[in-house]
């Protein structure tokens, strides 16, 4: 996809722009917190990652106002000049530095998510949406508003090789190679609580399926994803996603 008027911005800003705008257009912000985090180009942070200015609302960010910061928390580049949230380094960047596959990094606290997260079973396999995530996800105990650095240790073991994690009683995360496997991700993933928790709520018979359907299900769906964190590959669904926002938001790429 090409538009003479983006082919100056640089490819990770603009999709990572995008993935917020498109974030806030399905309603799963949460005023000027949770984050989205990609890691940065070489040329402006070897080892660092992109992430949203304190203070901006997810409609607010553009290609132009994310903050590059390194590992450490320096600071590289930060044209709105408020700096970043505490709690979204230390969540971001221990993903970054543990998993040199993941690209980008997605966190959320939607009503549905936070509900499921804090159901002790988390996800259920009750329909075709959650079976994607049959047994992998992986589950990280509350531990406070994540400002204790030394956290990050044991967030990153926990998440393993995982892409998908619930952040018991507090929320969703979800991991990609590239920005749109981790949106897609977690778009699938809110659908899914979305729809246990309305489940959940009707009162009905609940018609469970068998572990071993569950898991073949799984696996249908891993075979269908398998190139989908190859920046290499073409993604035709983060492809419409990308001119959705685009369309409706053009000032992000700014």
């Amino acid at each position: 996809m090409k538009h003479d008027s983006i082919d100056s911005v640089p490819t990770q800003r603009l999709h990572l722009a995008a993935a917020y705008r498109l974030v806030a257009h399905f309603g799963l912000d949460d005023s000027i917190f949770t984050h989205i985090s990609a890691r940065a180009p070489k040329d402006e942070a070897e080892h660092g990652f992109l992430i949203n200015p304190f203070g901006l609302r997810f409609d607010e960010v553009t290609a132009s106002n994310l903050v590059a910061v390194d590992l450490d928390g320096n600071i590289i580049r930060d044209d709105y000049g408020q700096g970043i949230n505490a709690a979204g380094f230390t969540i971001h960047s221990a993903v970054h530095a543990a998993r040199p596959d993941i690209d980008c990094v997605l966190h959320t606290h939607t009503v549905a998510g936070v509900a499921v997260a804090s159901m002790r079973d988390g996800i259920l396999p009750l329909n075709q949406w959650s079976m994607q995530f049959y047994n992998r996800v992986a589950f990280h105990d509350y531990e406070g508003i994540a400002l204790d650095l030394a956290e990050r240790e044991r967030l990153v073991g926990d998440l393993g090789d995982a892409k998908v994690m619930i952040l018991r009683n507090h929320g969703l995360l979800t991991c990609g190679g590239t920005v749109g496997e981790a949106f897609t991700l977690m778009y699938n993933l809110e659908r899914t609580c979305k729809a246990q928790v309305a489940l959940m709520s009707s009162g009905a018979e609940l018609n469970h399926v068998s572990n071993d359907l569950a898991e073949f299900t799984a696996q249908q769906y891993d075979d269908a994803t398998k190139e989908r964190g190859n920046p290499a590959v073409p993604d035709p669904e983060w492809e419409a996603y990308l001119r959705l926002a685009l369309k409706l938001y053009p000032d992000l790429s700014q």
